[in-house]
């Protein structure tokens, strides 16, 4: 007995011993597969081409729109620094600082008075932009966080430190920035959850039920507390620390962010589900009686999540597995689908108040896309190119951008919406970087 379990201990130490290197060999070859399938893509090239040549067009929004928001910007900057002049985009970020409020508070985006031609009862102004109208929808609560994400990018690609200095009205842009903040404490902050509010909206999305116009806070809205809303925070709070590591502030800073990466964990991931839930309502809400909102998925607000650094990986692999099993389900394109099941018919107003229609369920390339950037980010490569080629298909297909997507694949909105450009183009430069390099380093 002891000869023969000797002899088969020298059997796994001679041949089992092996298994991992064979199985590294395998995976190496299966990467380098990967990586020149990547490389060899037509496809990414003539769609990374294209969303260049719409995002130089300018710094709106895209086809329809004439007014240039933060949170668009904010996503397709990376390329706009590739394609635009540097100084052309500082002077946009600039813009934002000079119609920032009295009160500390940022506006969603801002327009030339000349073009200001749509109705809006609540403009804003600001004696530092006289030639200018801002504007805002205040049921979000992402636009100061959307902004410094911005200028956070803008200082990272250019290595433009001098922008924090920048006086505008009196005040240096980074003294304008701790003004952002106190807002959001003071008007936004939640002292019993301790984290942000905004009003009850779908997701990520910046209209409410049960009103017609849907974005101006009011007598219908809601107080909510949803993860897209912290998560924003934290990756402004954490591109503060990186720009700014030295600062006065940036010990409340680094408080701040623990506080919401803390509280973001404890109230609103559903550990059992393994996902997070839509809403905290402090006071009133307003679902109709006997409605499960807990069993709605949230995509995009669980993208902004996982770039926050709150999910561990093995909970991205199981959330991703979620979302594409609601693609499945739902019968939609790709994971840019905004959440499933939808919300009832009737809930919203207007065309929302459809399933599958603009954020009820609608699929956005502008947040599928970041989806794709986080799996990149965190080692899902073949997942990340699998997942991304429903969006790269439909711009091939249409020879264009699209805003968001209906059932069939059907294009709706603006037809050159530079914010799915821009997290397509980002996203295949990652990973074509990933390939790139895989491709090199197994040479």
């Amino acid at each position: 007995m002891k000869r023969k379990l000797t002899f088969f201990s020298l059997t796994f130490i001679l041949f089992g011993s092996s298994l991992p290197a064979q199985q590294k060999a395998a995976s190496k070859g299966t990467e380098l597969k990967l990586a020149q399938t990547i490389l060899a893509d037509q496809k990414l090239k003539y769609v990374d081409s294209l969303a260049r040549q719409v995002i130089k067009e300018g710094f709106n929004a895209g086809s329809g729109y004439s007014q240039i928001w933060a949170r668009d910007l904010n996503t397709f900057i990376e390329t706009a620094l590739e394609e635009r002049s540097p100084a052309d985009v500082r002077g946009a970020i600039l813009l934002f600082f000079q119609m920032q409020q009295p009160n500390g508070e940022m506006v969603d985006g801002y327009v030339l008075k000349k073009d200001f031609t749509w109705h809006d009862d609540t403009p804003y102004y600001s004696n530092n932009a006289p030639d200018h109208v801002g504007f805002k929808n205040t049921v979000e609560t992402d636009q100061e966080s959307s902004l410094i994400q911005l200028l956070g990018k803008y200082i990272q690609k250019t290595k433009d430190y001098s922008i924090l200095d920048e006086s505008v009205g009196g005040l240096s842009v980074k003294e304008r920035i701790q003004l952002m903040l106190d807002y959001l404490k003071r008007e936004r902050y939640n002292t019993k959850y301790h984290l942000l509010w905004g009003a009850m909206t779908a997701d990520w999305g910046d209209v409410q039920p049960h009103d017609d116009f849907g974005c101006d806070w009011n007598e219908l809205s809601n107080e909510a507390i949803d993860i897209y809303d912290n998560a924003m925070l934290i990756i402004a709070l954490q591109q503060l620390i990186e720009i700014q590591p030295n600062a006065a502030n940036t010990a409340d800073w680094k408080a701040f962010k623990k506080e919401l990466e803390t509280n973001s964990r404890r109230y609103l991931w559903d550990q059992k589900r393994q996902k997070f839930i839509p809403h905290i309502y402090p006071k009133s809400s307003p679902l109709p009686k006997g409605f499960d909102e807990n069993k709605i998925h949230y995509h995009g607000g669980t993208a902004i999540a996982i770039e926050a650094g709150l999910l561990k990986r093995s909970e991205i692999a199981t959330v991703n597995k979620q979302m594409l099993e609601n693609v499945r389900l739902s019968g939609m394109p790709s994971i840019g689908l905004t959440l499933y099941p939808t919300y009832p018919v009737g809930f919203f107003k207007g065309w929302m108040a459809e399933p599958y229609h603009y954020q009820n369920g609608g699929d956005w390339t502008w947040f599928g896309g970041r989806m794709i950037q986080q799996l990149i980010q965190h080692g899902f490569y073949q997942e990340a190119y699998d997942e991304l080629q429903p969006m790269i298909d439909r711009v091939v297909k249409n020879k264009g951008f699209y805003e968001w997507y209906g059932k069939n694949d059907v294009p709706s909105g603006s037809g050159k919406f530079k914010g799915s450009a821009g997290v397509l183009s980002k996203a295949i430069a990652m990973i074509n970087q990933w390939a790139s390099e895989t491709a090199t380093q197994q040479q």
